[in-house]
């Protein structure tokens, strides 16, 4: 089976699942008003894959059967791929304008980070090995939708005693039977769980000896018996894409998934209860270096998208003169041009290890790093240019209500007419204001983990030979004779 349409990809997310949203069933995510622009978004990006002017750069051909298939399932070994890979994220990242936090091509590239380490799941047994690679050969050729999971329920609860919490509210593994494992827990946070085919559950994060039952990486269907998506309220609108031109668009929908002894199939097991080999899997798979590189584009997306936001709303309420907007918005190009730098970096100080091509990891992990405190003060910026101006725009009725002329005389820019000017308010207004760029900024702070350990385990991770070395040096040289 070659790539999807976009209608192949609707059609396989009827039936089966059980959504959950405001204490009802769904039964259709892809009618259902809370679902359905989401649902159209990630269809628009497999219809993409079948356009003749992007088909090459999206697609290549398969290792198995030479028809095509999606790029960012590729295993890049040569500099040349790494570069292809990043042409095919760079067209689906403009598609969304960076909104859509983990589209498909996300875990794309983590499931192939996991193949590639295939070595090491065979370390556990060697069927795992097997397993992992045949299930990414599997969902290259079908071109299957994957969300990740976080097998953690509650990872931002503070100083909360986690061992007080109920055994079953981490996700393990509590029977194993012929056929596969019974698995039995929550995973939170699940971005994309509603519009995937299956969820693959990896963490990387260390367990403790005795860990056994939670020491689990796997695949399972998001259909599969007694697994249940428990939904937040939705940040979408259903309604015109002139008054919210972003979230009538791009609500990608997060979600606690629930496992009440969910069977997974043994072929979709690739990690279980050896707590020696999972504590291994974050250095030796190195995750982040491969998604790393689609998040990286996608920020880079968002931020040119902000950068083009913030000119045009300063341009027609005539302010682009005044020095401190311009240093306002040669902010945001600062920021813009960072990340293209530590993007530049990653790809030509990329490396080969195994055989396989792994962007440069200082580079990734210094953007994910920047991006938690650059984006909020983008949006920042947006309030300070737009100021009252948000709280006076009209609505697409009200430019086609008895007082349209009123509107048009009154609400005119400085070089663009009155409708312009109020379709630009509302666009700035669904990323500063409403709900759905709430959220936006939300996921951008949290989505890779805690901001403040992150930061800190750069500092204890990140080699400082050098700088030690330098210093120590210019001490030798100074010493008292």
């Amino acid at each position: 089976m070659a790539v999807r349409s976009g209608a192949q990809y609707l059609e396989g997310l009827r039936g089966g699942r059980a959504v959950w949203y405001g204490g009802e069933r769904v039964q259709d995510v892809t009618t259902h008003p809370a679902f359905a622009t989401g649902a159209r978004a990630v269809a628009q990006l497999y219809d993409l894959q079948h356009v003749p002017a992007y088909k090459d750069t999206l697609t290549f051909a398969s290792p198995k059967t030479g028809e095509p298939v999606g790029r960012s399932f590729l295993m890049p070994r040569y500099a040349d791929e790494l570069i292809q890979r990043r042409a095919m994220l760079e067209i689906w990242a403009e598609v969304s304008c960076g909104m859509l936090g983990q589209s498909p091509d996300y875990m794309n590239i983590g499931l192939m980070s996991l193949a590639a380490a295939r070595d090491v799941f065979a370390q556990a047994e060697a069927r795992f090995g097997i397993h992992i690679l045949r299930y990414y050969e599997a969902c290259r050729e079908q071109d299957r939708c994957l969300a990740r999971l976080v097998p953690d329920p509650w990872p931002y609860t503070g100083k909360v005693d986690k061992t007080s919490m109920a055994p079953s509210s981490h996700l393990s593994v509590v029977a194993q039977r012929r056929e596969g494992l019974i698995v039995r827990g929550a995973c939170m946070l699940a971005t994309l769980a509603p519009f995937a085919d299956d969820l693959v559950i990896y963490s990387g994060a260390p367990l403790q000896p005795g860990d056994g039952p939670r020491a689990l990486v796997c695949a399972v269907p998001v259909a599969s018996p007694g697994l249940s998506l428990m939904c937040r309220e939705t940040v979408g609108r259903m309604g015109s894409r002139f008054d919210h031109p972003l979230a009538s668009r791009f609500e990608e929908m997060d979600c606690v998934v629930l496992f009440e002894d969910v069977l997974v199939p043994w072929e979709q097991v690739f990690l279980h209860a050896n707590v020696e080999v999972y504590n291994r899997l974050e250095s030796a798979v190195r995750f982040l270096w491969q998604v790393g590189h689609q998040v990286l584009v996608r920020q880079i997306a968002k931020t040119t998208f902000l950068l083009g936001v913030a000119h045009l709303l300063s341009e027609v309420i005539g302010i682009t003169g005044f020095l401190h907007v311009q240093e306002k918005l040669g902010e945001v190009v600062t920021y813009l041009e960072t990340l293209r730098s530590c993007l530049r970096r990653a790809e030509v100080d990329a490396v080969v290890i195994g055989g396989v091509l792994y962007p440069q990891g200082d580079a990734v992990h210094a953007a994910l790093r920047l991006f938690p405190v650059l984006y909020p003060r983008m949006l920042e910026i947006l309030q300070l240019l737009g100021a009252g101006g948000y709280m006076m725009t009209p609505s697409e009725r009200d430019l086609q209500s008895p007082v349209a002329g009123a509107i048009a005389r009154y609400y005119q820019g400085a070089s663009v007419p009155a409708a312009r000017r109020i379709q630009l308010f509302r666009l700035a207004w669904d990323i500063v204001g409403e709900s759905f760029g709430a959220r936006q900024q939300l996921y951008e702070r949290y989505f890779t983990g805690d901001p403040v350990s992150l930061m800190a385990a750069r500092y204890l991770h990140y080699d400082k030979t050098m700088a030690v070395e330098r210093v120590q040096a210019l001490l030798e040289a100074s010493r008292l004779s």
